[in-house]
């Protein structure tokens, strides 16, 4: 898709054809990254919490007057089940059961939930997250390192030897930018490093300070209040999914990302406030638009959504249901797991639970 207008908004959509992908992996996996944040050398210490003050690109391009504005809202009218991220889960004889769509973010205006999802958290018999093991992040960190293949780069390579000197400088740049040294993480495999600079610093740094991204903050509540939590994943999966995309993939991803500097930014806020809106329809058409040819990322984006949307929703979704079987719970997971064909909210309907978005 070519988009209609010449902008710094356009500027932005010629240069981010390997980070669309990364960015919707980024939404799915995020809790996983977050824990580079427990090693200290990845935290760099900030006097104070930077601003967050990126801008929403929908409304750029709405205010322009661009048809792939229209384009993207006509797509995302598409998607099945795109509207709502709270919704009621029902079959004859249960107590009814709750699904909460979020972010795997801190911000402030994330961690509130919708109306009437707190409510039904408190009241829940068991929670349902992604990975129950972020409760103790360091003590996942502990597991994850005892098979170090799963973040590092175990082939006697680095992130250096696998980049033409132009992208390392570049990468250099952009990690010391944000106080981590190339050389202190240069046997990491390249989508760690993406946690480090596809996140707005702002971001970052509530995470350094140990804010509880919206998931951690529900299971960790469920915690004190006794109730049990269960995940569905465990973060070795999660980070298999990522490794089974090809490196070339994710070092192109890398680069364009540091290429794309604040504007950044703007994509994870208008990420952010598609989904404060409810209309997470809107996501996949938005994130796809980023890249405007799309042509050859389009069969790599096939496989790529298969590997970490659509398969790991059919683990979720068979994991999650003899425990929704029971009544009950509150289950809170990525909010981009929700819609779709493929997505969630269907596949429990297809297990036989009524499922209705509540507004």
């Amino acid at each position: 898709m070519t988009p209609a207008f010449a902008s710094p908004t356009g500027a932005l959509m010629k240069r981010a054809q390997g980070f669309v992908l990364w960015l919707i992996a980024a939404a799915h996996v995020a809790a996983l990254a977050s824990l580079l944040l427990i090693l200290g050398s990845l935290s760099p210490a900030r006097a104070e919490t930077p601003a967050c003050d990126g801008q929403n690109l929908l409304e750029e391009m709405k205010a322009e007057k661009s048809p792939l504005y229209d384009q993207i809202v006509a797509e995302g009218a598409k998607v099945p089940n795109g509207k709502g991220i709270f919704w009621k889960i029902e079959k004859d004889g249960l107590q009814a059961s709750y699904l909460l769509g979020t972010m795997h973010v801190s911000d402030p205006r994330v961690l509130k939930m919708p109306l009437g999802a707190a409510e039904a958290h408190s009241k829940a018999k068991t929670i349902i997250i992604e990975s129950d093991e972020v409760i103790d992040e360091k003590k996942a960190m502990a597991k994850m390192l005892a098979k170090p293949e799963l973040m590092m780069l175990t082939d006697g390579s680095t992130i250096d030897s696998l980049l033409p000197k132009d992208d390392v400088a570049l990468l250099e740049t952009g990690l010391k930018a944000r106080g981590v040294p190339l050389s202190a993480v240069s046997r990491m495999r390249p989508w760690m490093l993406m946690a480090l600079v596809s996140v707005p610093a702002c971001e970052l740094a509530r995470k350094a300070q140990n804010v509880a991204f919206l998931d951690k903050k529900i299971a960790e509540q469920a915690t004190a209040e006794g109730k049990p939590v269960k995940g569905l994943e465990t973060l070795e999966e999660q980070a298999a999914a990522l490794n089974a995309i090809p490196i070339e993939l994710h070092l192109k991803s890398l680069i364009e990302t540091i290429k794309l500097g604040r504007r950044v930014d703007d994509i994870f806020e208008t990420l952010t406030e598609v989904y404060l809106s409810g209309n997470i329809g809107l996501a996949m058409p938005m994130l796809k638009a980023v890249a405007p040819d799309g042509t050859e990322d389009e069969a790599g984006y096939g496989d790529f959504e298969n590997l970490v949307v659509s398969k790991r929703n059919h683990v979720m979704a068979d994991r999650a249901a003899p425990i929704l079987d029971q009544g009950g719970a509150f289950m809170a997971v990525g909010a981009l797991h929700l819609p779709g064909e493929e997505g969630l909210v269907e596949l429990f309907r297809k297990q036989g639970f009524k499922v209705t978005a509540i507004n």
